[in-house]
């Protein structure tokens, strides 16, 4: 069926076909990955309406906000890539969420570079098709953050890699030393990653050229010289980045046994339904696989060991020094999977199943998009998120109504709960800097002195515990505070929802020590108000 429908397609398949006949030409892989990119950025904006941006993404683009070689958290990349972003595109949550798409799709540019190495026309849609049908690119990627944004710097940092190791060229030998600098800036586990380049070079059949050439040993340089500035952080702020990655580290054998097996089985999981609809395409040549992993090509071969090492190294590691290993951790090196099990055919596969794939793919994101969006948005609207992501933009405009009304300055600076100050500094209209988000903290501390001088305030939801005691202690040590607590309530389209008290805390800054008489009139209103 699949061969005459090849030679005779129904007449809804045509489009298809011309547009299969354009990948060589260079613009069918650009279209695909525009209307994905553009798709799932609609399912985000209808998805979470009323649900405001992750936690996650607003942190990136906090810590953004002033350059730095390195943060308290993580390497320093998802600021940059947030500040630059922000730079251009307006401050909103249409425009970060568009951010987090572009990323994926970038990733996917990266892996179609990787396939074309190996394959010529369909073929490179198979790939980029089979990985949009996981959850990795779209729901994993909308949360902008240390892990998503290896999306796109692993397969950049492969696709280099490979070329070098082919071509032996010292420019991408260059390559190779800034792109995997780069994703060693995005988060640390990127170390499996370049220790797999490594392994996987000696593995090769032809090491001995590659290792006698000039190549590895300019990727070295050229990658730490590019490093040496996060290095040099690292040396003089105290390695923070590292003691919160080592905080990961402090399991059992028995629990890293756990941590092992369920981090292959999310991985299975992630390529469930990719893998199944491959069984379908594959049908009865599967049996082939056999003799075409024995006849892989050497640049596959390669790509091959790259991708065992990216899975066993942190297995390895986990094992031995008891670390966490959520599968989350992993998605961003799937595609490597993905790559060799299409390319590695030896087979041709017809037209007939990328056309149904493609539809397959349409369909899926066409349902998410006015199906399970707006469903997603009405459920989340009443039910709420942990986090409280759907209060954010209320909570931070009455904390801003409420510190002009007592100071009569712009706020700014802000504390508290992690997430709803990130919040109040992306959605207030002052757009406060982060005076230190305490749960980062060994102790919990009051803000740095500069705050304290400009006068800050403090957020926390009623039902936060830890929070509210931090509150209580830091009101003690502050002087001169105001308290308030206020209901905050998420609307949809008009539509009112979950509510949550919010409690507040705001401290004058230094030297204002009265209150203006509309503030005072206002806060003796309020029951709830202490001063």
């Amino acid at each position: 069926m699949a061969e005459r429908s090849d030679r005779t397609p129904a007449r809804w398949r045509r489009p298809f076909l011309r547009w299969l006949d354009g990948v060589e030409a260079g613009w069918a892989v650009p279209l695909l990955i525009g209307c994905f990119v553009a798709i799932w950025t609609l399912y985000l904006a209808i998805a979470y309406a009323g649900g405001g941006l992750h936690p996650d993404t607003l942190e990136a683009w906090t810590l953004g906000r002033h350059f730095a070689w390195g943060y308290h958290k993580h390497p320093p990349l998802t600021g940059w890539i947030a500040a630059g972003w922000t730079s251009v595109f307006p401050l909103s949550d249409w425009s970060l969420q568009l951010m987090a798409m572009a990323n994926a799709g970038l990733a996917l540019i990266f892996v179609d570079q990787i396939a074309r190495q190996f394959v010529t026309g369909h073929k490179r849609i198979l790939v980029l098709l089979l990985l949009m049908l996981t959850p990795i690119y779209q729901f994993h990627a909308q949360r902008f953050n240390a892990n998503s944004v290896l999306l796109a710097a692993w397969p950049l940092a492969t696709w280099c890699f490979l070329r070098a190791f082919e071509t032996r060229a010292p420019l991408w030998a260059v390559a190779v030393g800034c792109t995997t600098a780069l994703a060693m800036v995005g988060k640390y586990y990127s170390i499996f990653l370049v220790t797999s380049f490594a392994l996987a070079a000696l593995a090769h059949p032809a090491r001995r050229a590659y290792f006698t050439s000039a190549s590895p040993w300019i990727s070295v340089v050229v990658g730490l010289a590019a490093l040496s500035p996060h290095i040099h952080w690292l040396a003089t702020t105290g390695a923070s980045t590292f003691t919160y990655a080592l905080a990961h580290a402090n399991g059992s054998t028995a629990t890293s046994l756990g941590e092992a097996r369920n981090f292959l089985l999310g991985l299975a999981a992630a390529m469930s339904m990719s893998a199944v609809l491959w069984v379908l395409v594959a049908g009865t040549r599967l049996k082939q696989f056999p003799a075409d992993f024995g006849a892989m090509s050497p640049g596959l071969r390669l790509l091959f060991y790259v991708a065992i090492g990216t899975i066993l190294l942190p297995i390895l590691t986990s094992l031995v020094m008891g670390t966490d290993l959520p599968s989350l951790w992993a998605l961003q090196g799937l595609f490597l999977f993905t790559v060799l099990v299409v390319c590695g055919t030896s087979y041709p596969i017809e037209r007939f199943y990328t056309v149904n794939l493609t539809v397959i793919v349409a369909g899926v994101a066409l349902a998410a998009v006015l199906v399970a969006a707006p469903i997603h948005a009405v459920y989340r609207n009443d039910r709420g998120y942990e986090e409280g992501r759907n209060l954010y933009a209320q909570t931070a405009g009455e904390l801003t109504r409420a510190w002009r009304e007592l100071t009569g300055v712009p706020l700014s600076a802000v504390s508290g709960d992690g997430s709803l100050a990130f919040a109040a500094a992306f959605y207030g209209q002052d757009h406060p800097y982060n005076a230190g988000p305490f749960e980062y903290e060994d102790t919990l501390g009051l803000p740095r002195k500069t705050s304290l001088d400009r006068g800050w305030a403090a957020l926390c939801f009623r039902d936060q515990e830890p929070c509210i005691r931090w509150m209580e202690w830091a009101s003690s040590r502050t002087g001169h505070f105001v308290r308030r607590e206020f209901t905050a309530q998420a609307t949809l389209w008009g539509r009112p929802g979950l509510a949550r008290e919010v409690v507040v805390l705001m401290v004058r800054p230094r030297g204002m020590r009265t209150i203006p008489k509309s503030a005072a009139d206002d806060f003796s209103a309020s029951r709830r108000a202490t001063d």
